[in-house]
């Protein structure tokens, strides 16, 4: 196991780093119907109950609040002409049982009910010119409206007024800033919103109207963002993140930096979690981390772009603190009176 995870941390690092050249033109546009998430198979997690029958996550009561978390990229494959992948792409889906569900979602998992739908994610490539203009941004708009009809089925379904937490991390983070726009920015539901992770994707202070970053660790009703890269490089595109919300994942409050005694915890490939590992520094629309003390920690030395660690490296930071919003939630009460939205 801790060799296949090992393998897997150097497949994100490396072929992901690589993937942004050198793509065959798509050409083959799935089929635009609408996806029935009354069907349990288009769930890869449905109220803490994974497709496979496990339970994921602490016990739930209604002290808790519902999580409702959009996986990262997994469609990368350059061979592949498809804009989409399909809903029930047998690859797709099972890194996400095996990768995202442990390394991810899981750090939310103790603060609620997990809701994790599996929907038809853009192709990597439809991220980029000249792609964007070729059919990527259908593509796109495709595995939103997935993103859309999965969080409709919940609130009609599930939700019952329950405290909500929105979690994602890159194309995730990306669906969920539009669901955010729609559903809950100014809006009555905004009311519900315990907080929303919009981690591994630009965020702008200005694409809200009414919700702002989240400040401080307890602080409930907005969202919070980063980027990681390692400490003292930047990337090429580095303009690109110019202003962009960042969030301080150690402290969660406005410090600029973190003091090592400060981490609470990395998931680590060895399944283990690792506490007081690293430090990190806010720059400019970016988060600096410095070199994590794990063991055998030689292949992240050649590592810059720490963007498919955004989670791992704050496994435990997140877990925390979403319990700690939850319970602020709870005590504040703030379920605003109808139309104060």
């Amino acid at each position: 196991m801790r060799i296949q995870s090992f393998l897997f941390f150097l497949f994100l690092t490396f072929s992901l780093g690589a993937c942004k050249l050198s793509y065959r033109t798509a050409s083959f546009l799935p089929s635009t119907h609408e996806i029935d998430y009354a069907v349990s198979k288009h769930w890869a997690v449905y109220s803490s109950i994974s497709s496979e029958g496990n339970e994921i996550g602490a016990a739930i009561d209604a002290t808790t609040a519902d999580v409702f978390y959009v996986y990262p990229t997994l469609f990368i494959d350059k061979r592949d002409t498809n804009w989409n992948a399909a809903i029930d792409d047998d690859k797709v889906n099972a890194d996400v049982m095996k990768w995202i569900l442990p390394y991810q979602a899981a750090a939310w998992a103790d603060a609620g009910r997990l809701f994790v739908p599996f929907y038809r994610q853009n192709h990597y490539r439809a991220f980029f010119e000249p792609y964007r203009n070729q059919g990527g941004n259908a593509a796109i708009a495709l595995a939103y409206a997935d993103v859309k009809a999965a969080f409709d089925h919940y609130m009609v379904h599930e939700n019952n007024g329950r405290p909500i937490i929105l979690a994602g991390h890159s194309q995730g983070a990306l669906h969920l800033k539009r669901l955010l726009q729609e559903y809950f920015d100014g809006k009555h539901l905004q009311s519900q919103l315990v907080a929303a992770y919009l981690i591994g994707t630009r965020i702008m202070e200005d694409d809200f109207n009414k919700l702002k970053p989240l400040i401080s660790p307890d602080q409930i009703g907005g969202y919070v963002s980063w980027n990681s890269y390692k400490k003292g490089k930047y990337p090429k595109y580095y303009a690109w993140y110019n202003n962009a919300v960042t969030t301080n994942p150690v402290t969660w409050d406005d410090s600029k930096n973190s003091h090592i005694s400060d981490h609470k915890g990395l998931l680590y490939y060895d399944n283990i979690i690792y506490d007081k590992r690293l430090k990190v520094e806010k720059i400019n629309g970016m988060l600096w981390v410095s070199l994590p003390k794990v063991p055998k920690r030689f292949w992240m030395s050649f590592v810059k772009d720490y963007h498919r660690f955004d989670v791992t490296l704050f496994w435990e930071d997140i877990r925390q603190n979403a319990l700690q919003r939850v319970e602020a939630f709870n005590n504040e009460k703030l379920i605003a009176p109808q139309g104060q939205f």
